[in-house]
């Protein structure tokens, strides 16, 4: 390794000075270097040498090229690429700061506050992205970086670029594009054919792991990850932790569709379902429901479920005031207590999204 440090710092010397390296992944190095012409500190990212050869130092660079047009202050725009001795190295913006993904290992949940506003700021970077018709391919905590408050989408177009740069060849190298815990079904199964929705998916499974400390799926190997994103449905945020408003769960769960066409259409949707409440059709009629009938479900589930009936009820916004201090009556009575309230709508409140107290 430090022999291949030393040949990177040879070939680039004259415009880019090595300072030390800064990690290394699957697809690249990186250093963090010195930009000599404009006396600035960057990230300089040299590909595995067997990677380059298969793909061909033109072709590559070539591809990459579309991800330099991309000016958006949440994407880490390319600012320089070339080929020396051999290497294939493209140059980044130096953020100081951290990766979400060094957070989330130190932290393992984040704030839900804190989580949607990476979260939205990651989807207004993609939304310019897809609407010049960049899809980014590779979305996880590695590749959003945090500074001052912002978040920052890097290695926009990489993916791609290898993709097709190298094609079938890839599987020379060992490379897997994208990263399993987070790929969407249609990625995962090699469809080449991927569009805005995949990006969504990725995204919704970044937040599903800010929220939960976990991502959606994880497994011992590659297959055995992507045999359950294939087969299983997540577990609902709201039962991992409770505190997580249901237009949020929703919303991910949407997000984290199998189907695309389940899936939201762009960025900014996914944006505006997490900035709502549950969607319209699922919770309306609850919230037409009048206090006195609140009470009387209340009455019937017990003195021991009345609180957790209010609460409910209050939490996802079916009531607008406080709990009056008479809300329930101690003691469970027979069903009959449901006589004011019409069949049709307390039969269905287990599976139309109200409280399970109020069950009969």
């Amino acid at each position: 390794m430090a022999d291949h440090s030393e040949r990177v710092r040879a070939s680039l010397a004259g415009r880019y000075t090595i300072e030390r390296e800064l990690g290394a992944g699957g697809m690249a190095t990186v250093y963090l270097a010195r930009d000599l012409k404009h006396d600035r500190a960057v990230a300089l990212k040299v590909l595995r040498p067997d990677l380059a050869a298969v793909l061909g130092a033109e072709r590559f660079l070539l591809e990459i090229r579309i991800s330099a047009k991309l000016d958006h202050p949440h994407i880490l725009t390319l600012i320089d690429s070339g080929t020396d001795d051999g290497f294939v190295w493209y140059v980044l913006p130096l953020v100081r700061g951290e990766s979400l993904r060094g957070k989330l290992a130190r932290e393992k949940q984040l704030r839900l506050e804190e989580a949607l506003t990476i979260t939205k700021q990651i989807a207004s970077a993609l939304s310019y992205a897809h609407g010049h018709g960049v899809i980014h391919r590779d979305i996880k905590p590695e590749n959003i970086l945090l500074h001052e408050g912002e978040a920052m989408l890097a290695d926009f177009g990489i993916a791609l670029a290898v993709k097709e740069a190298g094609g079938n060849r890839l599987t020379e190298t060992g490379l897997s594009l994208g990263t399993p815990q987070y790929m969407s079904p249609e990625q995962a199964t090699g469809d080449r054919q991927l569009d805005a929705r995949s990006d969504i998916y990725s995204l919704g499974a970044v937040l599903y792991e800010m929220l939960a400390g976990e991502p959606p799926f994880s497994g011992a190997t590659t297959q055995a990850v992507i045999a359950k994103l294939l087969t299983e449905r997540p577990t609902g945020l709201r039962v991992i932790r409770s505190g997580v408003p249901t237009g949020v769960d929703q919303a991910v769960a949407r997000a984290l569709e199998k189907s695309r066409a389940d899936r939201f259409g762009s960025a900014a949707e996914f944006v505006e379902a997490l900035s709502s409440g549950p969607p319209a059709g699922r919770t309306t009629w609850w919230r037409r429901l009048n206090r006195r009938v609140v009470a009387a479900a209340v009455d019937c589930a017990g003195a021991a479920g009345e609180r957790h009936v209010w609460l409910a009820a209050l939490e996802r916004g079916w009531l607008h005031s406080p709990v009056p201090d008479d809300a329930g009556l101690s003691g469970g009575r027979p069903h009959q207590c449901y006589q004011d309230v019409d069949d049709s709508e307390y039969r269905g409140l287990s599976t139309r999204g109200a409280p399970r107290h109020v069950t009969v």
